[in-house]
């Protein structure tokens, strides 16, 4: 096995408070991401784009996605059991309707999370 092996529970993984309505953890295999974002009602993740596939999956609450360009993007609120699978550079941005726990698989993996570089969350 060349792949280095993870297994971890989500209470040992560190969450990142990255604003007062937003808490993201993550794991990183070599090809995907998969995330644990809680976002307490009305936050608000700005509209942004990344070349990475997106899977979200909401295990709790709702979510209202606002997707692709600006001048007619398409309104997608997503609940509780639900799943949506946003391609890879299609524009998007999305509100939480109430309290929700999403859980995010990204492949590639998110450089600019790995990295810090995600202003636009903080």
């Amino acid at each position: 096995m060349s792949e280095e092996l993870l297994h971890t529970r989500w209470s040992d993984i560190p969450a990142t408070q990255l604003n007062p309505l937003l808490t993201r953890q993550f794991v990183t295999g070599s090809k995907s991401m998969f995330a644990r974002i809680e976002l307490k009602k009305g936050c608000i993740v700005p509209r942004h784009q990344h070349p990475n596939e997106q899977i979200s999956y909401i295990t709790q609450g709702a979510l209202r996605f606002l997707l692709g360009d600006e001048g007619n993007a398409v309104e997608k609120i997503i609940r509780e059991g639900e799943i949506l699978i946003i391609p890879g550079n299609v524009p998007h941005s999305a509100e939480a309707l109430e309290d929700t726990v999403d859980f995010d698989i990204f492949a590639p993996p998110r450089k600019d999370w790995i990295t810090g570089d995600d202003a636009y969350l903080r």
